[in-house]
């Protein structure tokens, strides 16, 4: 097993990259909903404005990812994406007003939509095609033990000294990404295999934009996550105040809590999501993973109640846990070879995006109308039509997917 007999260089600072910018890249997270309402915002206001930082996030990722595969600078992408959202958090804390919200939104947006092709292409980069896969996993593994720890500790923090604490705590980690995107040697970053070029490609194989539009495997793909997150965005930070809205436990508390079940689900999950890939495929893997969100809304809307918090966030970490690998995995896949793999991996993201942005508003819409309970089910039907749309494309979806199966 060569992969676990010499490891390359720098993936143990990539590991603890993404061990601790776990806590940086989505901002305060569900945190930022909580925090909001403490300040007497509206369900409603508090899902528009998520929105907009989701719309700015979404317009952002194809562009970069294709700066990702441009430059040679992938680590000062990191490094500056992370800053950008500290400043961004520290922004929200000083001026929790419309503006400010709006301003601290659209710029963690930003940031973040570059950090995630920028770790897929240092990863490519340092492991290249072949080790990928099982560098993927490992990666998640830490991203997600990152969140369980930070989500302890937040909730912990939150409970004890109030939400400063918990944007401390943010810049704590963020410093801590800073120094371990620093660590990776700069040298062992392979800038061809990090846009999924082989070292003998020439220079035909960048085929451009164009692989983009023509990969229908890809475009059913990016269509049916964005199905899916526009009826999965919403749920967390709807959950999380309804609970609160029923007097059913402390914010903070309640928050960490949804955060570190759905995380060391995730861990779980990751652990193990290479080895169904091997074994089923990825088709199947992704179906499990699509079919978790209908569930996890039927149970929310018939569980508002602190103890519903299991699991509710174990379905999403079931889901989130194997995307999290399947679909980085499937998508340099299906480009190897273009040149433009990080490209590829924002042009998903960006659809995506779409859904994700417009969940909050539409969620917070759902249930300031109707309650809680009906946006959940809304959700959860919109959710439907992504686990139809997938499995409606079987067959052509698993012939572009094919891994070779354990014996």
């Amino acid at each position: 097993m060569p992969l676990t007999k010499a490891r390359p260089r720098g993936t143990r600072a990539l590991e603890a990259l993404h061990f601790s910018v776990a806590d940086v890249q989505d901002g305060l997270g569900p945190f930022l909903s909580v925090f909001l309402q403490s300040k007497g915002w509206s369900v409603a206001a508090i899902g528009t404005v998520m929105s907009v930082g989701g719309i700015a996030g979404m317009l952002a990722t194809t562009p970069a990812g294709a700066l990702v595969d441009a430059t040679r600078r992938k680590r000062a992408v990191v490094v500056v994406g992370c800053l950008a959202i500290l400043l961004a958090t520290a922004l929200i804390w000083l001026q929790p007003t419309s503006s400010g919200v709006v301003a601290a939104q659209i710029a963690s947006a930003l940031a973040a939509a570059g950090i995630g092709p920028a770790l897929t292409g240092i990863t490519l980069g340092l492991v290249h095609a072949h080790g990928f896969d099982h560098q993927l996993a490992r990666n998640q593994v830490a991203n997600h033990a990152g969140n369980v720890l930070a989500a302890v500790l937040a909730g912990w923090l939150g409970w004890r000294y109030g939400f400063a604490a918990v944007f401390l705590l943010t810049a704590f980690f963020g410093a801590l990404a800073l120094v371990a995107v620093l660590a990776i040697p700069a040298a062992a970053i392979d800038h061809r295999a990090a846009r999924g070029l082989a070292s003998n490609d020439n220079g035909d194989a960048l085929r451009g934009w164009r692989v983009l539009l023509t990969c229908r495997p890809l475009a059913l793909l990016a269509v049916t996550l964005g199905l899916f997150h526009l009826g999965n965005a919403a749920m967390l930070p709807l959950y999380g105040m309804a609970i609160v809205a029923a007097h059913a436990g402390d914010p903070s508390a309640l928050t960490a809590t949804t955060i570190v079940v759905a995380q060391a689900t995730m861990v779980v999950v990751a652990l193990l999501a290479m080895r169904w890939i091997r074994v089923h495929g990825h088709w199947w893997v992704l179906l499990v993973a699509f079919m978790a969100l209908p569930l996890r809304a039927l149970v929310a809307a018939s569980v508002i109640h602190g103890w519903g918090v299991f699991p509710v966030q174990i379905l999403d970490g079931l889901g989130a846990g194997l995307q999290s690998v399947v679909v980085p995995a499937l998508v340099a896949r299906l480009l190897q070879g273009t040149g433009r793999v990080n490209v590829g991996q924002g042009a998903v993201m960006t659809v995506q995006g779409i859904g994700a942005a417009l969940s909050p508003a539409f969620g917070g819409w759902l249930a300031h109308a109707f309650g809680y309970r009906t946006a959940f089910l809304a959700l959860g039907a919109i959710a439907l039509l992504a686990v139809a749309l997938w499995a409606g494309c079987r067959g052509m979806l698993q012939a572009a997917t094919a891994v070779h199966t354990a014996a």
